[in-house]
């Protein structure tokens, strides 16, 4: 369970951070541990959230590793005897594992669990019904947010503090987390809550709705600032005097033009001597006055100084695609975009010094590239968008798909890991080392995504041909794609891949390759199980019981292993059947859509209701608890995520869809239930049975606050023969 919790280690993170940034120094974060504002946050009780913010590169980050370290000491972080709870994350906009709101909770929520392991509790009961997908997808966050907030009532919870760093850096569902921030800090007295953003107005607003919050601006607090920047410069100058062994007029004159040019702002400190560093001892004076104040000036040098270089080039090239990539990619991974650096894959060392021409813009990390700071990127996009991308991103999308098909189209292969029998299943494979999918990883997940972004002024038109380099690419090497995917354990978002590819074509401009993604698609529906379990039945079952007439079958005959001499006979064309979703042990009884169309609930003799996804047939949850055959499911239409079932237990059960939780159970009927639905505005609840009961009948009524779960009685009159309705209505919250 917390294996499929994690993501990431935010204690891991904080030290990385600190290294990146040359270490913590007590003396420029102390000041507000004496502040007022802050005093008055840890002491008083009505004081629930604390608010920190400031303009990039003001220490932000810094400042609230302080507060963790000073905070720490008191909690069970470092000592096991204590009862009060400290939970931190760190958001970087550059790393996709930490930028978005499902992160935050679930690295807040995993270091919680690991100082007081029963909490682990509120995510058991959960986690057995729907296993890691509780943590994935579209509702990992509703899933999340419950588990997060029974945590916060939990009666044995101490006091506990909730630190968040660079909200503003939280590029996917900011405004949830916010609101959850909101709402959860009333709480309780015992939890208290530090976070830090820039000055953006949207934060502001969203933030200015919690109770008992404060508000620290760094830019109100100038003196505090320029006394820990001081400090800081002394610190760093003093590091540079030893490194470079300046004699004590160097040492002076670097210490006096960092105080005067600062700003109070740690990140330009932190560039201008990262910069130093590369500079001769003997030219340190003359290249002082080279650095000018300010950040966005900084930035400016530094990027002029690229393109007065013999590398200007080749820098901007690797900028530029650092801009436009969707997620932080690895040396390896940049070499298959970068022509001048494809042969140079495993040569890290060489790749690194690469790296390190680029300005001090980008910062590695075991071999991952990043941005040194999100002000950096938006600096490239920005202000100096028209030298990285001289004739517009879309170009540089478009470069990044045409290496992407090219580079796949040279690694990808049949049986890429050697495994040689086709049985073998995904949890048997051992990734070998190297890996030859090293390379192509990031390719195969974003290729047409470039594709599609680059499409914006018909960059991709000729691409998109009969006969363009998609259809040839996928005629050549789909199987094998779908192979690499299987062993990437990423099987079903290559599914979402080609549906939205299908999506984005027209059928009369390029009918051929139309016909081959759709039948790609059918094919991929069709044998999604099978090869996510086996990667190799890429090319023995999913071939041979593919319809006689398949595109996908007809183009991959030869795949078809020589052994299987006498193949099944199948039918000539796909049937209406788009995919079939395998994993009830009995017969299927009973099936619904939710009302956007995403999930698909099931019932079965096997007593089981399963939900599914329905763009990619990968099964979500399992929903047990009944001790009969499901007869009958409904979707809730009105979007709150519930799924209710009969049974021939007599009962009908209501689902949490999201985390599959049991909610209640509506028990009454003398025999089994038949049909169950929710009505149009999701209110109410009507179930039909087999009671046979006398033709006057009294059917008893049972009205249920789906908030407090709370019941009353009464009685209405209905006459049927044979057939027993019992009308289940539910008050409205």
């Amino acid at each position: 369970c917390l294996h499929d919790l994690w993501t990431t280690d935010p204690r891991l993170d904080k030290k990385r951070i600190q290294e990146t940034k040359g270490g913590l120094l007590k003396d420029s974060y102390r000041w507000i541990l004496e502040h007022p504002d802050f005093y008055k946050w840890r002491n008083n009780e009505q004081s629930r959230v604390l608010w920190i913010k400031g303009d990039p590169g003001k220490g932000k980050t810094m400042l609230l590793c302080g507060i963790i370290d000073e905070i720490s000491a008191l909690t069970r972080l470092r000592d096991k005897e204590a009862t009060t709870l400290l939970s931190y994350f760190f958001c970087q906009a550059t790393d996709s594992r930490i930028n978005n709101a499902v992160a935050v909770l679930r690295g807040l929520i995993y270091l919680l669990i690991d100082q007081q392991p029963l909490l682990i509790l509120h995510i058991r009961k959960m986690y057995d019904h729907a296993g890691k997908a509780l943590f994935e997808g579209a509702n990992a966050w509703v899933a999340l947010s419950e588990i997060f907030t029974s945590i916060l009532q939990d009666p044995g919870l101490n006091s506990t503090y909730l630190i968040i760093d660079a909200l503003d850096e939280c590029v996917a569902d900011l405004p949830k987390l916010l609101d959850f921030i909101v709402q959860k800090s009333s709480i309780s007295p015992r939890i208290k809550w530090v976070v830090s953003s820039r000055n953006w107005p949207d934060i502001e607003e969203r933030l200015e709705r919690a109770w008992y919050k404060m508000r620290l601006c760094l830019e109100l607090n100038p003196k505090s600032i320029s006394v820990a920047v001081s400090t800081y410069i002394k610190h760093k100058t003093l590091q540079l005097a030893k490194q470079k062994k300046y004699d004590n007029r160097t040492q002076v004159a670097v210490l006096q033009h960092l105080v005067s040019n600062a700003n109070d702002t740690f990140l330009w400190v932190a560039l201008v001597c990262e910069n130093l560093e590369n500079v001769p001892r003997w030219k340190t004076l003359a290249k002082l006055n080279e650095f000018p104040p300010g950040l966005h000036s900084l930035y400016q040098r530094m990027i002029s100084q690229i393109y007065n270089s013999d590398d200007a080039d080749l820098c901007k090239q690797i900028l530029a695609i650092m801009s436009t990539v969707y997620r932080p990619i690895n040396l390896t991974e940049l070499t298959s975009f970068v022509e001048t650096l494809e042969d140079m894959s495993d040569d890290h060392e060489d790749l690194e010094a690469i790296i390190g021409l680029c300005g001090s813009f980008l910062a590695l990390r075991e071999s991952t590239i990043y941005f040194i700071h999100q002000s950096a990127k938006d600096f490239l996009l920005k202000e100096a968008s028209n030298d990285i991308f001289p004739s517009g991103i879309d170009v540089t999308h478009h470069a990044i798909f045409s290496r992407s098909l090219q580079v796949m189209s040279k690694t990808l292969r049949r049986d890429v890991y050697s495994l040689g029998a086709p049985g073998i299943s995904i949890d048997q494979v051992k990734q070998p080392y190297p890996d030859p999918l090293a390379i192509v990883r990031y390719s195969c997940l974003y290729w047409v995504d470039h594709l599609l972004d680059c499409d914006t002024r018909g960059n991709s038109s000729n691409d998109l041909k009969d006969g363009g380099s998609v259809y040839n690419f996928l005629c050549q090497r789909y199987l094998y794609w779908l192979e690499a995917l299987s062993l990437m354990r990423s099987l079903s978002i290559g599914v979402v891949i080609i549906r939205k590819l299908e999506n984005w074509l027209q059928a009369n401009e390029s009918p051929d390759l139309y016909t081959f993604i759709h039948d790609a698609k059918r094919f991929a529906l069709y044998n999604r199980s099978v090869i996510e379990q086996a990667p190799l039945q890429s090319y023995c079952s999913a071939l041979v019981f593919s319809p006689e007439k398949s595109i996908i079958r007809a183009t991959f005959e030869k795949c078809i292993p020589p052994w299987i001499q006498r193949k099944p006979k199948v039918q000539a064309l796909w049937n209406a059947a788009i995919q079939t979703l395998e994993g009830h042990s009995d017969s299927v009884s009973s099936v619904a859509f939710s009302p956007d169309g995403n999930q698909i609930v099931s019932g079965s003799h096997d007593e089981t209701v399963r939900l599914w996804d329905a763009v990619t047939g990968a099964p979500l949850q399992t929903l047990e608890g009944h001790s009969d055959s499901i007869s009958s499911v409904a979707f809730s239409p009105d979007g709150k995520q519930q799924v209710m079932s009969g049974s021939h237990d007599k009962t009908v059960r209501l689902w949490d869809a999201v985390t599959g939780a049991p909610l209640q159970t509506l028990e009454g009927h003398l025999d089994w239930v038949s049909s169950v639905a929710f009505s149009p505005d999701g209110k109410q609840v009507v179930s039909g049975s087999d009671d046979k009961t006398p033709s006057h009948l009294t059917a008893s009524r049972s009205c249920l606050d789906l908030t407090t779960r709370q019941y009353s009685s009464g009685t209405l009159s209905r006459e049927h023969r044979y057939r027993c309705l019992r009308a289940i209505w539910v008050q409205s919250a």
